[in-house]
């Protein structure tokens, strides 16, 4: 009965909202307006500076190597939800991330850097007619997903509020923690896996929740290693066969 509600559920966010993996200036532009005036569930935003040295609320200075994912309403084509992935810096791997800013404890030894992204900025639509908010963080981890197996990326760290580690342990999602919990403008825990190993215990706990996140295992294969490609322009994407 619960997996059955589940799947219902899940079809219900595929049946009104899109995933994208955000490429041109006005969607991306898009993305940082909803982190402003959103639900943000992860991240208190520092104040960047554009090319004139004007502040940009929303920005940080990360975003200069993220690439970033939009939830989209079928009806409306307005970005619902965003979340970003922060790709490591090459010939800086110990400044790549923001949970290396706000943790004082090292990155495991088994966590390859050039492999690996930080994931942050989870924003939702105050405005939304669907509030199944736990179902829409889903709808972005699909976003993830498809864009780590893109660029070839094998693991994600991040500083998640325990209340989203919770959901994301409930849908057979699980992250290993990074020391004790830190305090960055709230509470957050640091913490990481390999996507393939999330993606395997989805696949045996919650088969639909699996399907829905790889679309039936078309969004994922394991990459072959490498760095990844930085950039926010589809011209920096190594794109990957699926």
């Amino acid at each position: 009965m619960i997996a059955t509600a589940m799947s219902q559920a899940i079809r219900r966010v595929a049946d009104q909202f899109t995933v994208e993996v955000a490429l041109n200036p006005a969607r991306i532009e898009e993305c940082y307006r909803l982190r402003c005036g959103g639900y943000n569930t992860d991240w208190p935003f520092m104040a960047g500076r554009d090319d004139r040295g004007q502040d940009r609320p929303g920005h940080d200075e990360f975003d200069q190597h993220a690439r970033h994912v939009a939830l989209v309403s079928r009806q409306t084509d307005a970005v619902m939800g965003t979340a970003r992935l922060v790709l490591p810096l090459p010939g800086r791997p110990g400044e790549s991330f923001p949970l290396q800013r706000i943790c004082a404890v090292a990155l495991p030894a088994d966590l390859p850097i050039p492999t690996t992204a930080d994931v942050s900025c989870f924003a939702l639509s105050h405005d939304r007619s669907f509030d199944t908010a736990a179902l829409l963080r889903l709808g972005l981890f699909q976003g993830l997903i498809r864009l780590s197996g893109e660029i070839g990326l094998t693991h994600w760290c991040a500083v998640m509020e325990p209340t989203l580690l919770r959901l994301l342990r409930m849908t057979g999602m699980p992250f290993n923690p990074i020391g004790p919990l830190v305090d960055y403008g709230g509470h957050g825990q640091p913490c990481y896996n390999s996507i393939s190993a999330i993606l395997s215990r989805a696949s045996q706990e919650r088969p639909a929740v699996w399907e829905y996140l790889t679309d039936s295992g078309r969004l994922w294969l394991e990459p072959a290693g490498g760095t990844v490609t930085t950039g926010s322009g589809p011209e920096q994407s190594t794109m990957r066969q699926v």
